[in-house]
């Protein structure tokens, strides 16, 4: 409940992703006997909520969210930075994640910044995600994985605006609008660490979760939050000053936030500077 209801407040613009993430959080937790481990897998653009969700996530289970020591994080560029490291880096996730589930079969990872994470680096977490009972002793079937990727986000900006241009809400895009585009596209990105893995084609990601590229009125109100949460006074010029300025694309209609609610905190710093 406290999952739901997190997500309901805090998270803007994304009616998609707390249907999908409640779903198959709760789902999952409820399940006794669950033949694999959990994993999900978000995808849109930088600044739309993906970090945001995984930190909501991680405190509905946790009581210490982020910072409990049975949610591990990775950042592909700051965790595995060179090509040439991969057999090293290999051997030590994978004792990572042994050791851990083994410690806590109910541990949580999320991996940032997939899209840049080398293929070979995520096959060898294959072996986790999928139906095994035990692999050397060990049972991965209560963990859950979350990967985080700008991959597939032209793809679902281009659902978006299409529905925009047709003149029909953005709450009424559904999961089956995007889903199977998605799974294509990051399948077929060859920039992609995705592309070139076995986890797609293997079926073992459970859910591919868009979040869609944020509009004007969603920017403002991750403004608005973010001015309460810091204890200043809320006036309406400087929340619409802050989120105007903010750049939009396409370039004439000015629909979406290219950067999301990222750059909030600075303007905020620039506006109310005491």
């Amino acid at each position: 409940a406290g999952l739901q209801e997190n997500l309901e407040r805090r998270l803007f613009g994304q009616h998609l992703v707390s249907k999908v993430v409640v779903k198959a959080v709760r789902g999952f937790l409820n399940n006794t006997n669950a033949k694999k481990p959990l994993a999900l897998s978000l995808h849109g653009w930088t600044g739309t909520g993906k970090n945001f969700v995984s930190k909501i996530v991680a405190e509905s289970i946790y009581k210490r969210g982020l910072h409990s020591k049975y949610v591990h994080q990775f950042v592909a560029t700051l965790h595995f930075p060179h090509a040439n490291s991969i057999n090293l880096y290999k051997d030590q996730l994978q004792s990572w994640i042994r050791g851990n589930v083994s410690i806590c079969p109910r541990s949580l990872f999320i991996f940032d910044e997939m899209d840049k994470m080398h293929a070979g680096l995520i096959d060898s977490i294959k072996p986790f995600l999928d139906y095994y009972e035990l692999l050397d002793g060990v049972s991965y079937r209560q963990a859950i994985f979350i990967f985080l990727s700008n991959a597939g986000a032209e793809k679902i900006t281009e659902v978006a605006l299409d529905f925009w241009k047709k003149g029909r809400s953005r709450e009424d895009i559904q999961l089956t609008d995007i889903q199977n585009a998605l799974s294509v596209s990051v399948f077929n990105n060859k920039n992609s660490g995705f592309w070139h893995s076995t986890l797609i084609d293997k079926n073992l990601i459970d859910y591919f979760v868009p979040f869609l590229p944020l509009e004007y009125k969603h920017v403002k109100m991750c403004v608005r939050v973010e001015a309460e949460a810091r204890g200043y006074a809320v006036e309406e010029d400087i929340l619409s000053r802050i989120a105007e300025e903010m750049s939009y694309f396409p370039r004439e209609e000015r629909i979406y936030s290219d950067k999301g609610c990222k750059t909030v905190d600075s303007k905020l710093d620039y506006y109310y500077d005491f």
